[in-house]
Formats: structure tokens, sequence, C-alpha cells
């Protein structure tokens, strides 16, 4: 079998409700991911590509969501609306989907002016 061309990996972390931070997949459902594992099969592309669920991305509050590797391609607040596009645009295309990055100035970044300060 071929080397696999990129790995979608979506966050499919839990937290206890209420948590301030949030979490991306509050039911445990993996719905997103397996939204993306479905998509990639009817296009024929899950040997070329694959859709993993992953923990916490530490990106909570923007979440759901995912990155695309190789391309290090971050995504915020996916949907299941969104997973066509994505793969579409980006996968397929080549072409990030510009409306759900995540701001480089958010990544990995204590600074987010989005993420939750401890008191």
């Amino acid at each position: 079998m071929a080397k696999l061309e990129k790995h979608i990996f979506v966050c499919c972390n839990q937290r206890e409700p209420g948590h301030p931070r949030a979490c991306c997949d509050p039911q445990g459902k993996a719905e997103l991911q397996w939204a993306f594992k479905q998509e990639l099969a009817q296009r024929g592309l899950k040997h070329r590509v694959r859709a993993n669920k992953s923990g916490c991305l530490d990106q909570c509050e923007h979440g759901p969501n995912l990155v695309v590797y190789p391309d290090a391609v971050w995504y915020g607040r996916v949907t299941l609306a969104d997973v066509e596009e994505i793969i579409e645009s980006h996968i397929v295309g080549g072409r990030p989907v510009e409306r759900l990055l995540l701001p480089d100035a958010c990544l990995n970044a204590p600074s987010c002016p989005h993420r939750v300060k401890k008191a």
C-alpha cells in the first residue's frame, strides 16, 4: 500500500459539562471524524487520505477543531456542513477553506485573545 498523502486529525476530546474551555466532542460520538471518513470513502480517497480521531489539540475555544497534515493547516468551528467543502477545496483542490482557518496568533499561543484566562 502506498504512503498516505494527508492525515486529517479531528479533535474528539471530551470534558465535563460546564468546563470553561468547552470541548470539541461533547456527546462523544466522533460524528465529525466519521463524516470525514464517509466522504473520503465516497470520493475514493480513503487509501490516500485518512481521517483520524485526535485527543485535545489545545484549541478548545475554537472548537470543534481539526488539523490537516502534512500541510499544518488548522481549522476551527468546523461543523458537519463544512466537511464536503474542506475535502473538495483543500484535500482535492489544494486550497484551504479560508473562513475556517484558525489565526496563526492563536496556535499554541497563551496570548490567544479567545483563550480562557486562569483565575
